[in-house]
């Protein structure tokens, strides 16, 4: 595996691999990713895959331009005061911002071996776009804070890059899901027969 690592040609199946390894989360329910801590584990140790490509890639941790990041931090006291739908949204719009920021300097890369990690790092946070949208248009779509669509940083390294956007994972993404425990069940009852709460 590591000399497939260091090899060109071999990025496209890394890509697969890693698309592969999430795609049943997107498919799944929501109950399936927002009540199994495990499987939102399992999805977020990808990250550490994606630090080892960079080392394994002279180079890769200069962007070639700058990305701009969302503000991660929790504020207890503001996000206490939104709804679910705010929080939802909150964390869809930083999840955006990053997937936007890392496909704009994805595009500006030479080096394709930066490339394919910026573009595994794309999809990584396209499919958490996907899953947490999917909840959001069941549950009512809002108009996210302020706080969530203010850029608080713009950083030329990949390891902050990656560094940033595991603070937002285990962070606000973590937080919603601590507040949909007892309410995807009621969201899912929309749509489906699906009963039962987050054991």
């Amino acid at each position: 595996m590591a000399a497939c690592q260091s090899s060109p040609p071999c990025a496209p199946l890394g890509l697969l691999l890693l698309l592969i390894g999430v795609m049943y989360l997107v498919q799944a329910t929501p109950t399936d990713f927002w009540c199994n801590r495990q499987a939102r584990k399992t999805m977020e140790k990808k990250i550490q895959g994606l630090r080892t490509d960079m080392v394994a890639c002279v180079g890769a941790d200069t962007l070639p331009s700058p990305v701009q990041l969302p503000c991660v931090w929790v504020h207890a006291a503001e996000w206490a005061n939104q709804t679910l739908q705010q929080k939802c949204a909150e964390v869809v719009e930083a999840l955006r911002v990053f997937r936007d920021g890392v496909q704009g300097t994805k595009n500006h890369s030479t080096s394709e071996c930066q490339t394919s990690l910026l573009e595994k790092l794309e999809h990584h946070i396209a499919n958490y776009v996907a899953i947490v949208s999917r909840l959001q248009t069941q549950n009512g779509t809002v108009t996210p804070s302020r706080s969530a669509v203010r850029n608080c940083s713009s950083v030329n390294s990949t390891s902050k890059v990656l560094q940033q956007y595991r603070y937002l994972l285990k962070g606000k993404l973590e937080r919603l899901a601590v507040d949909l425990r007892d309410d995807v069940p009621k969201v899912e009852q929309r749509t489906t027969t699906t009963k039962g709460r987050c054991s």
